[in-house]
């Protein structure tokens, strides 16, 4: 872990533009490679963050190869950023020199739409948050991510974190914690409820994770025999291989609440029929092409299908307390930056366990400049 040695104290003097070392997508069709990016001058509300870890999430994919449409390029990746506080400005209060801290999805917001004042910051909608990366600023700058060796930041949008927790295990729970922490808070997902969670990826081992220490009755679907053992490992009651019907007609009409974590089409009409009467599907995998939906599996028992997004600030960082509580990180495999690529190949296979995390101490002296 990065000593605190020679940070405390410091504070952002004669603020200027710093070039960045970074890796990048130049095109949709263009692997991610190196790359050098300028980092804002830190103004007075800044925290200047030393990446050291980094999460490779399903979206970087996505939006690297412009599979959402709209994707800015070059683009550098990744909102799943922790490291250590390097500097502050004048006027920052919640953060000094040598902490550790987070940034996540979301670096900005309008503060002033009724959303933002519930703190629910990832719902702006004027016109919408500014993400961490593949977004612009109020001054219609680019954002970049976390694929690069540092970060300035509003301090009002960057996370504390506990030294109790595995730093780099920590770095998904930016993005793949919060996604499913929220939904189960937000649907009351807890003691006495049946909980489903489809896909046992990145996402979903954290739904799993969180669903057990809430105390629901989960279950896991998988597709995989494979990662049965994984499944209860991981906290999971029962397991079900989606594809078994048996297995499958066994559970219907008993779920309060499924959530969906899986990122590539699917069909979701055998999961909505597993729902019992006012049960909720929640969408938080974001497949890249429209799913189609069996209205009659709502309207026979009032069931609901919803989305989620990520989380508020204040709610990011309850998840985050939480986990640090109960010792909740997400399971990882450590990579180099030079082994991107690879790792995007190897998550299209379903090839990890469960989340890929960049040692960002692989990306000095690699970048090219701009």
């Amino acid at each position: 872990m990065t000593q605190t040695a020679g940070y405390e104290g410091t504070q952002t003097k004669s603020p200027r533009a710093t070039r960045t070392a970074a890796y990048a997508a130049a095109s949709a069709t263009s692997p991610i490679e190196p790359f050098e990016i300028e980092r804002r001058a830190p103004r007075p509300n800044d925290v200047a963050i030393e990446i050291l870890y980094c999460g490779v999430c399903h979206s970087d994919i996505h939006q690297a190869r412009d599979e959402w449409g709209g994707s800015i390029f070059p683009m550098v990746p990744g909102h799943e950023i922790v490291g250590r506080v390097t500097s502050v400005g004048s006027a920052v209060t919640k953060f000094k020199a040598g902490e550790l801290a987070g940034v996540g999805c979301m670096v900005d917001s309008c503060r002033t739409c009724a959303n933002c004042l519930d703190g629910e910051e990832q719902y702006c909608n004027n016109p919408r948050a500014v993400y961490t990366y593949n977004g612009r600023d109020k001054n219609g700058e680019v954002t970049y991510g976390g694929y690069s060796t540092s970060i300035v930041v509003d301090e009002n949008y960057v996370l504390h974190i506990s030294d109790k927790l595995d730093l780099a295990a920590t770095a998904p729970l930016l993005c793949a914690g919060i996604t499913t922490y929220s939904p189960l808070r937000h649907w009351n997902v807890g003691k006495g409820k049946k909980l489903g969670v489809m896909g046992l990826g990145g996402l979903g081992h954290m739904g799993l994770k969180f669903g057990h220490a809430f105390g629901a009755h989960v279950v896991q679907f998988t597709t995989s025999q494979n990662k049965v053992a994984d499944a209860k490992k991981l906290g999971a009651d029962e397991v079900v291989i989606s594809t078994n019907a048996e297995q499958m007609a066994e559970h219907a009409g008993s779920f309060d609440f499924i959530l969906d974590t899986i990122s590539a089409p699917h069909d979701i009409a055998a999961y909505l029929n597993l729902l019992k009467r006012d049960g909720v599907l929640c969408m938080v995998g974001a497949p890249d092409a429209p799913l189609s939906v069996p209205v009659f599996s709502l309207l026979g028992r009032r069931a609901s299908l919803a989305g989620s997004g990520i989380g508020g600030i204040r709610e990011t960082q309850e998840m985050l307390d939480f986990c640090a509580e109960h010792g909740i990180v997400s399971d990882i495999e450590m990579i180099p930056i030079q082994k991107i690529n690879e790792a995007y190949t190897r998550m299209l296979r379903n090839d990890v366990k469960y989340r890929f995390v960049i040692d960002i101490a692989s990306l000095e002296g690699s970048a090219k400049r701009a």
